[in-house]
Parts: C-alpha cells; structure tokens; sequence
C-alpha cells in the first residue's frame, strides 16, 4: 500500500546551515500494514523458520558451543556492514590476548558487539525490560572501547547527524534533531512495549518496523547500525520466539545492501511498509533456515571427525577426543587453554593436539615453538561461509 510519507520535516542547524531533518510519525503505520495473502504466507513461512531454529537444541549435545561461535560469527558481519576488515579468526585471536592481523580498532570494535548483546541478554534472562536504558547500557559496550568511544557511549546525541553525504545539506538522510530524539525513543519503547496497538501485532512484524523506526531516529552519534540490527535478535528473544539469540539479518542485509537501503528510505518518503515488510520477512526464512542448515553440518561434521579419531586408535585415542571436543568449544585455543578446559597435563594435551593435526582435523597457526595456537579448521571453514572480509 502506498501511503503519504511516514513522518514529517523539521528545521535544523548545524554549522550555519539550516536542513530539513526528517521525524518519524510513531508506530504502528497508519493506515495499518495491509496482510494480504502472499504476505501472510510470507510471515507464516518465516514463523515456522523460526520454530524450527528454536528447536536446534535438539539437534545439539550443547546448544552453547554453537551460540558461542555463531554470536561471534554475526558481530564480525555487522560490523563489516561497518566497514571493519576483522575476521571471524582476528576476533578468536583477540580473545586469546594474541595480535591480531588487522587494525586494532577493527576487532576492538567486533568484540565490544559480542559484549554489547552479551549484556543486553543478560539483562533480559534477570527480568529487567527492553526498554531505551537497556539500549544505552548496551550502547555503553558498543562503543566501550576503540572507534567511537569518544562519541558520548550510552548517550543519546546531543547534536546533529546525517547519512551520506559531507555534511547535513548534500545528505542522503537526515535523522530527527537533537531536541527530538527522546520523545521519538520514548515512542518507540511505548510501541515495543504493547502501546497503540503494538501488543496485537505478531512479534516478527513488530520486529520489522520496530528496526526501521530505530534506525530512522538514528538516536546516537555512532553504532546506530549495530545496534539497530542487535534490536531485532532481542525483540524476537524478548517476545517469546527464540529462547537464545540465533538470528541475526546482518549477512542477508550485507547481501541485499541496495534492496536494504532502498526499502528503508521508501518507508520513510512514501510510507511502503508492505514493500519493507516482504523484504524482512524473507530475510526471516532464509536466515533461520541457513542457520539451522549450518547447525546440521556441525553436527555431522563433529560426529565425522569423532569417528576419524576412534578409527586411527591408538592408547591415547580418549585424550584425542577430549582435547577434539575442546575445540567444539573454542574453535581456536591454545595448548595452556585446552589443559586447562579439559584437565589434562600440557604434554598430555600437546601430544593429542598433534595427532589431530597428523589426521588433520586441527593446525597449528603461528609457526613458534612456544604459545602456540591450534585452530579446528574445518568448523570455522563452515561458519565463515559469506562473512569474507
């Protein structure tokens, strides 16, 4: 349904310059979002992706080992969509306090998001709501560290900002001024938590404008993106459709980044939430299914190599094992980290190490004598599918 645009204009200054900033009206969209047909077998399709991706504990030994690696796989994507150069390996290698091979800022900025939803999911299991200070807080964790930590962390802005573009007037986007930031937030959490009608809508529709809305305040001076695709993964947590945190849009926006872009802005000059709403929710399907369909490799993948251990034998084939599931844990370790985790001796665990690197199921990465780092390769070969710097 075409509709007149979805917020209005207000005059804004900056550096002399006056602009027109754009202020969304509050959600949900009037007149309501049109649930044709196709559209509802849109949004049952995804629903039913959904379900399915929530029920991957019980293709899992340890639902855990695949959130760890794959909450750590999205932030290396969002941030991408950023412009990092840091890998999924640069951040494991971060958290193993060695130097990574990319700018520092770049995988400063990875880990700070593994922090920030980390957190912002924590806070959710203790009972606390999703609300703007849980975003703030979350926020505070974003930007903690590296680029934009000097860009008020856990404040909304104070000043004007734009997208695209040198400066406000030769914008492709300007975001509401400063002075109506809070009453848009305010608007949305009111949205968020059931107000207008919110509450009857289903939780994926809520999610889809909710994220547009986000991003069309544009609320701090830096990380709006991540933040507004982390907002999603926690409204679909939040209202009940995903137990832990497993689906993430960021490579099917990296993917479909001009659909993406052109979607956002024909919400906001002609009110096509339809248009954006298909685009969401396919986004839905195709990423639920693709993360059910990487849960099923590891597990095949893991129940291969086991077997590839058992068969080469050997006396210390149960050590092998130990020091095999170790690295289902932790994709990349060092020899001090997998004695520690499994709690044999470090030439008992160095020994079976190496006979997974003779079978080749681990390598060895840094080439030194001491502090050595193995990595299981052909499980991060699998999580590394379309996250390529």
């Amino acid at each position: 349904m075409r509709r007149e645009a979805s917020g209005r204009h207000a005059s804004s200054v900056v550096g002399g310059e006056t602009v027109r900033a754009f202020v969304p009206f509050p959600l949900p969209p009037a007149p309501p979002l049109q649930l044709t047909g196709e559209r509802q077998g849109l949004l049952e399709r995804a629903t039913l992706a959904l379900g399915r991706l929530d029920s991957i504990a019980l293709l899992l030994p340890d639902p855990q080992l695949f959130l760890y690696a794959y909450v750590r796989r999205e932030a290396v994507l969002s941030s991408q969509i950023e412009g990092t150069q840091s890998s999924l390996s640069d951040l494991l290698l971060f958290e193993l306090d060695e130097q990574p091979g990319v700018p520092f800022d770049d995988v400063v900025e990875v880990s700070n998001y593994v922090a920030a939803l980390e957190h912002g999911m924590a806070r959710l299991r203790e009972g606390f709501p999703l609300c703007n200070r849980l975003l703030r807080e979350m926020h505070a964790r974003l930007m903690e560290r590296g680029r934009g930590s000097e860009k008020l962390p856990g404040e909304f802005r104070r000043s004007q900002n734009w997208i695209g573009g040198t400066r406000p007037g030769n914008a492709h986007f300007v975001p509401p001024p400063p002075g109506e930031v809070e009453a848009c937030m305010g608007a949305l959490e009111g949205f968020i938590h059931g107000g207008q009608d919110g509450g009857a809508l289903p939780v994926l529709l809520k999610a889809a404008l909710a994220h547009v809305q986000f991003e069309t305040i544009h609320p701090f001076l830096d990380g709006n993106g991540r933040l507004g695709r982390l907002l999603i993964a926690l409204l679909l947590h939040d209202g009940g459709v995903l137990r832990q945190p497993l689906l993430y849009l960021s490579l099917y926006f990296k993917q479909h980044r001009a659909v993406y872009y052109e979607r956002l802005d024909g919400v906001r000059a002609g009110g096509d939430w339809e248009a954006w709403v298909d685009f969401f929710l396919e986004g839905v399907e195709q990423t639920a299914q693709g993360a059910v369909d990487t849960a099923r490799r590891l597990v095949a993948l893991f129940q291969a190599d086991t077997q590839r251990v058992q068969e080469a034998g050997g006396r210390n084939a149960a050590n092998v094992l130990r020091v095999l599931d170790a690295l289902r844990h932790r994709p990349m370790c060092s020899l001090r980290q997998i004695s520690a985790s499994t709690g044999i001796t470090f030439p008992t665990a160095s020994k079976a190490m190496l006979a997974l690197v003779d079978i080749g199921i681990a390598r060895e990465l840094t080439g030194q004598r001491r502090n050595r780092v193995f990595v299981y390769d052909a499980y991060l070969q699998v999580l590394n599918e379309g996250g390529e710097a």
